[in-house]
Parts: structure tokens; C-alpha cells; sequence
């Protein structure tokens, strides 16, 4: 098992966490001694657009969409059971129960801790979280659970394509009834500068490259070129945010783990729902596994783009986003133990082919 991991999930994916909180201590640091770089920083904009962060940002998105195959997509009927499933928890269910779960937390549970203000900052972060399915990460989580690789490259396709027609609406209406109002505008631009145009440089590479050396070469030199670009990006995009966000921090510590609380259930409630429906309509483990963790990761590094560019570096919007980046690779790495062991709840893919066939 333990060669088995080390294979599916790098050095510092691995211990993503630890280096976050690193981050943190030293963004903290940097806020606290020496103002005049976050000082500086913020007066690097054009358009509304913090610069610095924003190549950042591409920086640690473009690689991921390097990996999309939208050629794979017209396989979406190879198991549409389980597409749908993922599909239907990822947009139909997740992103409602988020606000559920921040809006319970935050301004009920919570409310003699967090000011009423702070409060909404926080539930606005935690919806953004919601709405954005991971694209990325999801690759080593299926390949960690052994999960079908064929039906985790169709499912992350087509997040994609539905985040481009999905996010903007769906964002619009649910920070409505948190009542934080956005121009549809303002989100649109947001979509077309981290998701439109690294999807469309992603993809125009894939082509050139598959053309000119082969896919085998694609997959297995050329992209792994950018694994440490993902990381490295986030992580000084990390110290960046937390430049900002230090005296927040510094002054309550404890906000930081009063936010991951909404976060982590709903992570584990999402999987728990699709991996429960998988196992009710008898699906094979390597459909569920990937399914369910779809459904529960997050795209957080859109998350932490758009809470930037509506609402600046310093907001605790910003906060919230930034800690289930935190949270998410402990939880997530938690789950997908828990979906190895409970393997033989799931039928063999010989017996699930048959009970599909009658």
C-alpha cells in the first residue's frame, strides 16, 4: 500500500499541508515585519486584478488543464450511472449543503464567537469553495483508490465545461440569499481569466504536443515536467494571501479553526453521499471511488481567484477560501483510506456488468 501511495501522490501533494501552514507562518511573518511588501503588492493591480497573484493563480492552473482530454467526454456513456451521480452531488447537492453547513455554523453555533459581519464574510467563502468541484487533485484521489481512470477523466471534463456555463449563476444566486450581492459581470470576468483562458491554452497545448511527439510522451514526459509548478505556484500564492491576512490571524487564531469545521463536514458528508448512492444502485468500487471524491473535493484554487478579485487579498473571504486549502489533503487522504478498506461493500466489476445487463 505504501509503494502504492508514494506512486500516486508526490512529496509535497503529500504533505501539502504542513507546507501550507509553513506558508502561513511565514506570510504571517512577512505581514507583521516588513508591511511595506503587502503595501506594495497591492498597488500592483490593472482591471481590478491583483497581478502578482493573478500569474500565480495561472501559474497553478494551467498545468491541471494540460490534463483534460474533452475527446473523452463522447465516452460519457460508458457508465452513465456514475457520472450522473457525481455529476448530480457535485452541483445539485454540494454546493447547497455548504451553505447549509457555513450558514448553521457561522450564525448560529458560532455567533458569540464570530462578529454578524464576519459571519457572512466567512459563509461567502465557504460557497465559493462549494461551487467549484475539483478538476485537479481529483486525478491522485481516484488513482489513490484505484478508481477507474477512463470515468475520472470524463467526470473532470465535464466540471469543465459546466463550470464555464454553472459557476456564475449559481455563485450569483447563492450569494444572494447570503445576501452579498455580485455583478454577473464581475463573475464572468473572473471565469474567462482563470478558467476560460487557462482551459483554452491548456488544451492548445495538449493538441500541439500530442501532434508533434505523441501521447504516450504527453502523459508521461511532458506533463509531469509541471508537477512541482502546480505546488510551488501555490504556495507562494499562499504567502502572498497570508501577507495580508496576518494580523487577522494574529489577532484570532482561533477563527481558523472555527471555519475548517463547515468545511471538513461538508467534505466528508458529500462523499458519504455519493459513495453510499453508488453502493445502493450497486456500482463497481472503482466507479464509486472516484464519484465520491469528486463530490467532496474542492476547486480551491479557483476559489481563492475569484474571492481575490471580488473582494481583495485582504478580505476574510480571502480566509476562508485559503483554509480549506488547509484542510482538504488531510480530509481528503482520510477518505480515500476509508474507501480502500470498504472495497468489499461494492460488487465485482464482472457481477456489476451483469446485474447492468439484466
Amino acid at each position: 500500500m505504501e509503494k502504492e501511495k508514494s506512486a500516486g501522490i508526490g512529496f509535497f501533494e503529500k504533505y501539502l499541508t504542513l507546507w501550507v501552514v509553513l506558508c502561513m507562518g511565514a506570510g504571517v511573518l512577512i505581514g507583521k515585519y516588513l508591511p511595506a511588501f503587502p503595501a506594495a503588492l497591492e498597488k500592483v493591480q490593472y482591471a481590478g486584478q491583483n497581478i502578482p497573484i493573478a500569474v500565480l493563480i495561472w501559474i497553478m492552473i494551467y498545468p491541471m488543464m494540460m490534463k483534460i482530454d474533452f475527446q473523452s467526454i463522447k465516452n460519457v456513456r460508458r457508465n452513465p450511472l456514475g457520472l450522473l451521480i457525481s455529476t448530480g452531488s457535485s452541483w445539485l447537492i454540494k454546493p447547497f449543503l455548504m451553505l447549509g453547513l457555513a450558514s448553521l455554523f457561522f450564525y448560529v453555533v458560532f455567533q458569540s464567537f464570530i462578529p454578524a459581519e464576519l459571519a457572512r464574510s466567512y459563509v461567502t467563502g465557504a460557497v465559493l469553495l462549494g461551487v467549484a468541484p475539483c478538476t485537479a487533485m481529483v486525478f491522485v484521489w481516484s488513482n489513490l483508490s484505484h478508481g477507474d481512470p477512463a470515468h475520472t477523466l470524463v467526470q473532470v471534463s465535464i466540471n469543465d465545461l459546466l463550470i464555464i456555463v454553472l459557476f456564475v449563476p449559481l455563485t450569483s444566486f447563492l450569494l444572494g440569499v447570503n445576501q452579498v450581492q455580485i455583478p454577473w459581470d464581475t463573475l464572468f470576468f473572473s471565469i474567462i481569466l482563470f478558467v476560460v483562458i487557462p482551459l483554452a491554452a491548456g488544451a492548445l497545448t495538449r493538441v500541439i504536443m500530442i501532434r508533434r511527439k505523441g501521447l504516450e510522451y504527453f502523459n508521461s514526459k511532458f506533463v509531469p515536467k509541471f508537477d512541482g509548478t502546480t505546488t510551488s505556484g501555490l504556495l507562494l500564492t499562499l504567502i502572498i494571501i497570508f501577507t495580508f491576512q496576518g494580523r487577522t490571524i494574529l489577532e484570532n487564531p482561533f477563527y481558523v479553526v472555527l471555519i475548517a469545521v463547515p468545511l471538513v463536514l461538508q467534505n466528508v458528508i458529500s462523499a458519504s453521499f455519493a459513495y453510499t448512492i453508488c453502493r445502493w444502485v450497486k456500482l463497481p468500487h472503482s466507479i464509486a471511488a472516484p464519484a465520491s471524491l469528486i463530490a467532496a473535493s474542492d476547486f480551491f484554487e479557483l476559489s481563492v481567484a475569484v474571492a481575490i478579485s471580488l473582494f481583495g487579498p485582504d478580505s476574510p473571504v480571502v480566509l476562508a477560501c485559503t483554509v480549506g486549502v488547509l484542510t482538504e489533503v488531510p480530509v481528503m487522504l482520510i477518505l480515500v483510506r476509508f474507501i480502500n478498506k470498504t472495497k468489499g461493500w461494492f460488487p465485482s466489476p464482472d457481477a456489476a456488468l451483469k446485474s447492468e445487463g439484466e
